[in-house]
């Protein structure tokens, strides 16, 4: 049988940037499968050559076996996709916008309007549906979009960050829709760099770091590979580098710490593995004080996936995010001058 999504060897660049680099997942039917990275890792660009909105430099795709480059007509049919971008028509109704929706997949009247009313039921804006969509909250605009990106009772539903801007109490709503969707079967591809969302909802992930998948697996598999539980570490809010090195250097001998990870990114930092069921903080803690080191903060918790991300880059999916702000504050200043 073949996967619900097969993406192999995907290649895809802008000029002389690479985005993607051979990123390659297959999504099984009735899984929700996570793609996990910092804004600029190759997340849309990956689901865009997905859904047919771009065409890939190398690499075989498809849905269902369906192949998204040589038949996309077809693969149209069996795809749902709902964008980063809220994509409705603020002067129609929400009513009106699904009708309108209806017409595009070419839906039977007869069948068109029960399905419009199931879909308005089951995300719970039916009694604003006659209300101009531009007069909606954002998460009810966002409830909106995913029924109409589900009117078409697509096989596979694709969502670009799907809660990001979003209140709790909407997110959850969101949360609440998409496990009831797999539950009935559909197969969900979502991209998030909110590690709590991927966590819970997917069943399996991939993290994507400068366009190519760094790590995949079961969100409890990744977490289990890089051990014991964490202790995150200062020796001063801001510690200089012959101290971060000499820290290093004494906690990694002791019995208990499995690994140090430096993270430069947040003041040297220090990130622990350290062994489970152990008084590993007390030993930390006992042996900085010996040798005359300070501590600023320091915590204990169990592996989540920021600390698989760390493991396999060196630095947290919020400094990967910082980073990618940063490089876009610095194109933009670059732009201006040279006007």
């Amino acid at each position: 049988m073949a996967p619900a999504v097969l993406v192999e060897n995907l290649k895809k660049s802008y000029g002389d940037v690479a985005a993607v680099k051979e990123v390659s997942f297959t999504i099984e039917p009735g899984e929700i499968f996570g793609l996990l990275g910092p804004n600029g890792a190759g997340k849309t660009t990956t689901i865009r050559c997905l859904c047919t909105l771009m065409t890939p430099d190398a690499g075989r795709l498809e849905l269902n076996g369906v192949s998204v480059v040589d038949d996309p007509r077809r693969a149209r049919q069996l795809l749902g996709y709902i964008a980063q971008e809220v994509a409705i028509d603020k002067v129609l109704t929400g009513r009106e916008l699904l009708e309108l929706q209806a017409a595009i997949y070419h839906l039977p009247k007869g069948m068109a309007k029960p399905r419009i009313e199931q879909m308005l039921d089951l995300l719970e804006i039916a009694d604003i549906a006659d209300k101009k969509s531009g007069t909606y909250s954002g998460g009810q605009k966002k409830r909106l979009d995913l029924a109409a990106g589900l009117l078409h009772q697509p096989a596979v539903l694709v969502l670009d960050e799907p809660t990001v801007g979003l209140d709790i109490e909407s997110r959850t709503a969101v949360w609440k829709f998409l496990q009831q969707l797999r539950q009935e079967g559909t197969t969900i591809l979502l991209t998030s760099h909110y590690l709590e969302e991927v966590d819970m909802l997917a069943n399996r992930v991939a993290i994507i770091d400068a366009g190519q998948v760094i790590s995949s697996g079961t969100p409890a598999a990744l977490k289990a590979e890089v051990g014991g539980d964490r202790i995150t570490l200062r020796i001063r809010e801001f510690t200089p580098d012959d101290e971060a090195d000499r820290a290093q250097s004494l906690l990694s001998a002791l019995p208990v710490v499995q690994d140090v990870i430096v993270n430069s990114a947040q003041g040297n930092s220090l990130n622990l593995v350290v062994d489970k069921n152990a008084d590993a903080l007390t030993a930390v803690q006992a042996a900085l004080k010996a040798a005359g080191l300070p501590t600023f903060g320091i915590s204990q918790s169990q592996p989540s996936l920021d600390d698989v991300y760390l493991a396999a880059t060196g630095r947290t999916l919020m400094d990967a995010e910082m980073a990618a702000v940063g490089k876009r504050d610095v194109k933009k200043e670059k732009k201006q001058s040279m006007r």
